[in-house]
């Protein structure tokens, strides 16, 4: 079948481009939704080479650094800030500890236990950090929550407590702001990654099978949404994908996939804007047929299409994180607010009844 190759704009985008993102990777996941394209999702990642055990401890020193060269300890670090201490790889490798401080060991975002220590489930770095083994063991085999009333906290904030979140009980551990996104990509990543095992093998699991039970899976997307994708996790699965595991986190390299699986959009089939390219099959009729102007523009922007009713618009920062959005348009052309938008440049995703479009806007 003759296929049109769709040129995304956002690959010339300098933030979206350092992802590195093969070109084609996703291809078999375009136009599914709901479970077919978490299963297509599944094929494309769940092939990948599984480390030793005790190799985790190396890879850290090119997963988990610091610019100061420094283990990125996720329980310690202070944003912004200065942590109470920072560890050396090798040198501040747990062994024992008595105290916060003491030394770092591997942390398993998604506990052992939860999946009865299998393998390549133990050693997949998408859910392991190196992290403060006095942390780390305050955690135990809690489930990450929300904590209202902590009854111990750690020298960034981290909190243990009873866990505060709609449809949670018992004891949970609250990691700060700054770390909830990375931590729920990398649940939704297991989610995925592991469709065809069992991730909820003990009470405190967040996990039935392989499916986010619904507190968990609501209060991930919330976490996701609050702390958008960050430089660091775009470096870290560059390095896990090209030097280690060859797999990606689909979650990272494409933040909008979480809306489709297990947000609102569970029913819209999945037209990335967020790969260099794609294939689209021609039965799917995708032409060019949108423009917009003024570009650059101020105040206000129009999208026009020559063939076809716009049904939505959406203007995304180079995250893909939706800043405005107008639904159930029915017209062929449409004039967006841009409201208080910065000045800078954002892309421009319009859905008419037969395409899907991206186009580069640059507000001043």
């Amino acid at each position: 079948m003759r296929k049109l190759q769709l040129l995304l704009l956002l690959f010339f985008f300098g933030t979206l481009a350092s992802a590195q993102v093969p070109v084609g990777y996703y291809n078999a996941a375009v136009g599914k939704s709901g479970e077919e394209l978490r299963t297509a999702l599944y094929n494309i990642i769940k092939t990948h080479n599984a480390v030793d055990y005790g190799y985790l401890w190396t890879a850290f020193q090119s997963t988990d650094k610091m610019e100061s060269g420094y283990v990125w300890d996720i329980y310690s670090d202070v944003p912004g800030g200065t942590a109470a201490y920072y560890f050396a790889f090798g040198t501040n490798q747990c062994g024992s500890y008595s105290q916060e401080g003491n030394c770092y060991n591997r942390e398993h975002t998604v506990p052992q236990s939860w999946f009865g220590d299998a393998v390549p489930m133990k050693t997949d770095l998408f859910h392991i950090y190196p992290t403060d083994g006095w942390v780390n063991n305050k955690r135990a085999n809690f489930p990450y929550g929300t904590v209202a009333s902590p009854t111990w906290t750690s020298t960034n904030g981290s909190k243990l407590g009873p866990c505060s979140y709609p449809g949670c009980s018992g004891t949970a551990f609250e990691p700060i702001d700054a770390y909830k996104g990375d931590l729920a990509r990398g649940f939704f990543y297991m989610s995925v990654c592991y469709k065809d095992k069992n991730l909820g093998q003990t009470g405190e699991s967040v996990f039935s099978g392989s499916e986010l039970v619904a507190w968990a899976r609501d209060m991930f997307v919330a976490w996701h949404e609050a702390d958008p994708v960050s430089e660091k996790e775009i470096s870290r699965n560059n390095v896990i994908y090209n030097n280690i595991q060859h797999n990606r986190n689909p979650f990272i390299d494409c933040p909008e996939l979480v809306d489709y699986l297990f947000g609102s959009r569970t029913n819209e089939p999945w037209y990335p804007t967020c790969v260099d390219w794609i294939e689209i099959p021609e039965n799917e009729m995708f032409t060019t047929s949108c423009s917009l102007y003024p570009n650059p523009a101020v105040g206000n922007v129009t999208i026009e299409s020559s063939e076809n009713q716009i049904v939505t618009v959406e203007i995304c920062d180079l995250t893909g994180r939706e800043l405005l959005s107008r639904e159930g348009i029915g017209a062929s052309t449409c004039q967006m607010d841009l409201g208080d938008l910065s000045a800078g440049t954002y892309f421009v995703k319009v859905r008419t009844l037969r395409t899907v479009e991206v186009m580069k806007l640059v507000v001043r």
